[in-house]
């Protein structure tokens, strides 16, 4: 008698991490803090691991997601995945694992330089984790949350310590992000010299960081008045507050914003985006790690962002005098 064949289904284990930790928060965005990932990415690990299985493990619900009844059968048996999981990698000690690289948020340009990067190396187990204004990138690389982070390598309250490397990974030109009804929305360009005699409204250069220092020196190079208020009457600005801020710019006639090039704002109908020119400033992003990490995967990335950066361009921009000469300017 023929015995009976059963299909094996192979858990991927970051899913079954993605599931667990958001049946325990109820909210697919604190899941993704708790993970260090985008919400997109935990949403896209769940319905993976919901098609693999065949039944829908959440149900929507006012407060975020609740347990579907298959989803309540899962979690014991996935909590159980976890921890063998755990204790494997304890028994037999320092085991592969894939590559964590950190970046500022899911709008900056590193984001998409990471993302041409995977493409361009399938083989590379490498993850894209997003830190925060309290938990920045730096920070990640410094105590070990991440083997790689794109920052700038100089400025904030505290140096870089002497066994984090930094190679120039992508400077970002500036341009001003203005209104339609601003006195410069019809202009195809503002210089410098005209930008120093401005007041620019950057709330998020208010916190103690190194994007904070880089304001304070291009300020002190060309003179532009940097407005750190926020407008919504909270000490700093919320997770959701470019969008806020970017609709606010679009209906004023006098407020205008530093943004860059690769940074990738909300749309608006009533935004205006005016080049800053002779020169444009530009923001330096190093790719950062600890000289002291063994993964194998950080060579190749190094290489990567050696060989890609874009030198051309960092050769007609202003950057503080600190970033000059790594970004050999």
């Amino acid at each position: 008698m023929a015995g009976r064949t059963t299909e094996r289904t192979d858990l991927d284990l970051a899913a079954v991490r993605a599931f667990v930790t958001a049946a325990e928060e109820r909210q697919f965005g604190i899941a993704a803090a708790e993970l260090r990932i985008s919400q997109q990415a935990v949403s896209k690990r769940i319905a993976k691991l919901e098609a693999q299985l065949g039944v829908a493990l959440f149900d929507r619900v006012a407060t975020g997601v609740a347990l579907t009844a298959a989803g309540a059968r899962l979690l014991p048996h996935a909590r159980s995945l976890l921890a063998v999981a755990e204790t494997a990698v304890a028994a037999v000690g320092a085991v592969p694992r894939p590559l964590r690289v950190a970046v500022q948020g899911e709008r900056q340009g590193a984001t998409e330089q990471m993302q041409y990067y995977l493409e361009h190396n399938p083989g590379s187990d490498t993850e894209i984790v997003i830190s925060s204004v309290s938990v920045t990138a730096r920070d990640m690389v410094i105590h070990g949350r991440a083997d790689a982070a794109f920052a700038r390598p100089h400025g904030g309250p505290c140096p870089l310590p002497p066994e984090i490397a930094a190679a120039p990974a992508y400077v970002d030109p500036a341009h001003l992000l203005v209104g339609r009804g601003h006195r410069l929305a019809g202009r195809s360009a503002v210089t410098l010299a005209e930008l120093g005699a401005m007041t620019v409204w950057i709330p998020g250069a208010g916190i103690a960081s190194e994007w904070a220092d880089f304001y304070r020196e291009l300020s002190d190079f060309c003179g532009v008045t940097v407005d750190t208020t926020p407008r919504d009457r909270t000490a700093a600005p919320k997770p959701d507050g470019i969008a806020a801020m970017v609709t606010r710019i679009a209906a004023s006639d006098t407020l205008a914003t530093i943004s860059s090039d690769h940074f990738r704002n909300p749309w608006h109908p009533h935004i205006r985006r005016v080049p800053i020119v002779d020169p444009t400033p530009a923001y330096p992003h190093a790719l950062l790690w600890s000289t002291t990490n063994p993964h194998p995967g950080l060579p190749p990335l190094v290489d990567h962002f050696r060989t890609t950066y874009n030198r051309d361009i960092a050769a007609g921009c202003w950057l503080p005098a600190a970033d000059r000469e790594l970004f050999e300017v």
